[in-house]
């Protein structure tokens, strides 16, 4: 049986369902925030939405509230102000519990078109939810804009897809008939019920918020489990205003709103409480190894979606596009401030250099290049504000800091403070380089999230591919990039990934960079390497979400 909200939006997830099978380019949502697909008011009513939230209560009417909290420290230094609602999380539990019969009963094809409303809404409120990743997370204002809001709500209805496919290959009933010779045969009447296994904890990022929640939230909504969105401490305004945005698309559909709720906690014990509850059955977490391996060892209830930290990599052998390399690196390198989990640390250069269009380059001048790159491409202060953004912690200071006094090798290139005129309290720092050689494996061989990356000699082409994959393979990594003329060494490249199980970009120098992911079509991550555990999105991401219950009677 369909649903009048899965037919008003069929064309929609019809779209959704031929990207994710054919892998091309495809978006729901427009990237661009132009007032021709927005409306022409929609920039400034979104940001006087955000405004009008700025030193005020967040009311979410949840059930169990037992005063508030806020303390966001905004990376551009403006004064946010905003509190949220704490609630008991046993109360938050219950509520979803109660929440999901109805849920239940609405059927795969209401549960999707609830969802696709759901991130229709999202998308109308677009801008508001930009300004709101921006001023929480430190990121420029076209990344707010795209990864805060249309990509991240690209990234879940690709996870509405995988589960509306994965429910449809479950049909609702059918006719069992077993022949019996000359007797009449067996008849059953079977029906077949898809049950979501119980309450989705989602754990947000502090520096994606939205397109790192999204695809969990919506992997386990779509299934038929009640979510508690559990956001950053420094981050929970985006995660806020989602999660009122979907509870008011509940309420109009006569559905009990606390299917969503937000948990907000300044205790670290009651989040691992939350995680580690009889009723959770699914936890999505983004963040550092030593939570996520504490969420993998407790949190055996459940089953865990965890991305974690790596060591992302690339390989340089040769090009016959040096100068178009260095600045396809040098954005790489700049985007976000390395504040991406996808940003490559570690370029393994040969000792003797490598070879270009223009000859052989020693590894010292490829040091040197890039910085040149990297300074030339942050030369003018708006592309540099614009692409930088902010530093999003203070711990992240702290590493550029040590990176910039030498105690990770030495500096190719220092990290500089540059004051952004529209923020004068900023954070704003360009990248940091570093040479080091392949032995020096305690600088290289962790993540040092920020904008550090190390140009690692190695002794040659295939030592940096056997350091690649052995760097994946223990370390992990959700992306890997070589450069190289050369078939055989492409191919030997090819094999290590497929070795450590990495994604692997080759020879970009055009308008794609390697810590860019495309809903739909890039696999962001594989579960197969220490990185992350699963891939958004795919059907092994949506399918273990629910179980199917089946009854049967004679005919």
């Amino acid at each position: 049986m369909s649903h009048p909200l899965l037919e008003k939006h069929r064309a929609t997830l019809d779209g959704a369902l031929n990207a994710i099978a054919t892998r091309g380019y495809w978006s729901a949502y427009p990237e661009m925030p132009s007032p021709k697909l927005y409306g022409e008011t929609a920039a400034e009513e979104g940001k006087q939405a955000f405004n009008a939230l700025l030193g005020q209560r967040f009311v979410l009417d949840q059930p169990g509230q037992t005063g508030w909290h806020g303390g966001e420290a905004s990376p551009y230094g403006i004064e946010l102000g905003v509190s949220y609602p704490v609630c008991d999380p046993d109360a938050l539990i219950a509520g979803g519990l109660m929440a999901m019969a109805g849920w239940q009963a609405l059927g795969a094809a209401g549960r999707t078109g609830v969802c696709l409303e759901m991130l229709a809404r999202l998308n109308q409120h677009s801008f508001a939810l930009a300004h709101a990743v921006m001023m929480t997370t430190g990121q420029g204002w076209m990344m707010a804009f795209q990864a805060g809001a249309p990509h991240a709500q690209d990234r879940g209805l690709e996870a509405v897809a995988y589960a509306w496919r994965e429910q449809s290959f479950v049909p609702t009933d059918a006719l069992w008939e077993k022949p019996q010779g000359k007797n009449p045969p067996l008849q059953m009447q079977k029906h077949f019920e898809i049950v979501g296994r119980g309450i989705g904890l989602v754990i947000g990022c502090a520096t994606f918020p939205t397109w790192n929640t999204y695809p969990g939230l919506f992997a386990a909504l779509a299934t038929g489990n009640a979510v508690i969105v559990k956001p950053h401490s420094n981050a929970i305004l985006p995660a806020a205003m989602t999660v009122r945005i979907l509870r008011a698309v509940l309420s109009e559909q006569g559905l009990d709103p606390n299917l969503v709720s937000l948990c907000v906690t300044p205790s670290r014990h009651i989040t691992q409480a939350l995680a580690t509850h009889p009723a959770v059955k699914s936890v999505d977490f983004t963040g550092g190894n030593g939570f996520g391996q504490w969420l993998h060892t407790h949190a055996r209830q459940a089953q865990v979606y965890a991305e974690l930290a790596g060591v992302n990599n690339i390989v340089i052998d040769s090009t016959d596009q040096y100068k178009a390399m260095l600045g396809n690196l040098a954005f790489t390198l700049s985007l976000y401030s390395g504040q991406m989990c996808t940003t490559s640390q570690a370029i393994f250069v040969p000792a003797a250099g490598i070879h270009t269009e223009d000859g052989s380059k020693s590894y010292d001048e490829v040091c040197a290049d890039l910085a040149k790159a990297v300074e030339r491409f942050l030369g003018k202060p708006e592309v540099a504000h614009a692409v930088l953004g902010a530093i999003q912690s203070a711990d992240t200071l702290a590493r550029i800091e040590q990176a910039n006094a030498g105690e990770l090798g030495p500096v190719v290139l220092a990290s500089v403070k540059l004051d952004n005129p529209d923020f004068p309290a900023a954070q704003v720092r360009t990248p940091v380089l570093l040479a080091c050689d392949a032995a020096d494996e305690a600088r290289y061989m962790e993540e040092r999230f920020g904008p550090i990356s190390f140009i690692v000699k190695v002794a040659d082409t295939a030592a940096g591919i056997a350091l690649s994959e052995r760097v994946v393979s223990q370390h992990g990594a959700l992306t890997v990039g070589v450069y190289s003329t050369q078939p055989e060494v492409i191919d030997a490249m090819t094999a290590a990934t497929w070795r450590s199980k990495v994604a692997l970009s080759i020879n970009l120098t055009g308008g794609v960079f390697v810590n860019q992911s495309a809903a739909y079509s890039d696999y962001h991550g594989t579960g197969g390497n220490p990185a992350a555990n699963a891939a958004y999105a795919n059907s092994a991401f949506v399918a273990n979400r629910f179980v199917v219950v089946q009854r049967r009677r004679h005919v």
